[in-house]
């Protein structure tokens, strides 16, 4: 397999709360099984639309609503090419104000970000943030999904699938009992943390999803000794047990 390209959109507008450990912690899970992996950052300061024609994993980070409109008005120029990589299958994670911008709008009480409609989802301003821990029961990987959310928007996804069960926190719109979204080969979640060092496992569901995108008859990743990692996990998931939803 030839190295794994990872286009990092607007790290220097949409890096709150330690986004950038994500990148990280895929580059990283990579080099300790002996494979290569290629950053390539796009700025403001860029002047060409973001090349995906040999991106295997989009990562967009959160901002703040400013930062947000900046640069969605930007990547509005590419919206059809964005929408064509994700609907082709390209791997793509996006975490809060990336998120958002996945979406139709985000209306923020009389103004309104036009999104990149590349999924069927929406966001309202309500009238207080959502801010705290996460635990989340998912089908994509085993064990829990933990995070930190810090959020005024309620995200609403329609027939999305949804990426977990909150069984503590609020979740996309504090009433679903929903967080995020999974769709093709996108995880879309309002999870900060970062998400990936706090969740080794999404780290590898992404991984591998890329490599197989590349290689149809890639089976598996090798195993790592995620002993501390897993205990990480385990022990933020189980903090907050005895309030867990059931």
């Amino acid at each position: 397999m030839n190295k794994l390209k990872i286009l990092h959109l607007y790290p220097d507008l949409l890096n709150l709360y330690g986004d950038r450990g994500n990148i990280v912690c895929l580059v990283k899970r990579l080099e300790w099984r002996g494979m290569e992996a290629e950053v390539v950052k796009y700025t403001r300061n860029n002047t060409e639309p973001p090349n995906l024609s040999d991106a295997d994993i989009v990562f967009i980070g959160g901002g703040s609503d400013r930062d947000q409109k900046i640069a969605c008005r930007s990547l509005l120029k590419c919206k059809r090419e964005l929408k064509n990589y994700v609907e082709d299958g390209g791997v793509t994670v996006a975490v809060c104000g990336g998120y958002q911008l996945l979406g139709k709008y985000y209306r923020l009480g009389d103004e309104t970000i036009e999104g990149l409609d590349i999924l069927d989802i929406y966001t309202e301003r309500g009238e207080n943030r959502l801010v705290g821990n996460v635990v989340l029961k998912s089908d994509i990987v085993p064990g829990k999904i933990v995070g930190f959310e810090n959020h005024g928007g309620r995200t609403y996804i329609g027939s999305h699938t949804p990426l977990g069960k909150v069984i503590y926190g609020f979740g996309n719109d504090d009433s679903s009992g929903y967080e995020g979204v999974a769709y093709k080969n996108v995880i879309a979640t309002y999870l900060h943390g970062p998400l990936l060092p706090k969740n080794p496992l999404l780290c590898d569901y992404v991984l591998t999803n890329a490599i197989k995108r590349k290689d149809p008859n890639f089976s598996c990743l090798p195993p790592l000794d995620d002993a501390m990692e897993s205990a990480a996990n385990k022990y933020i998931a189980d903090r907050f047990k005895y309030k867990w939803r059931t």
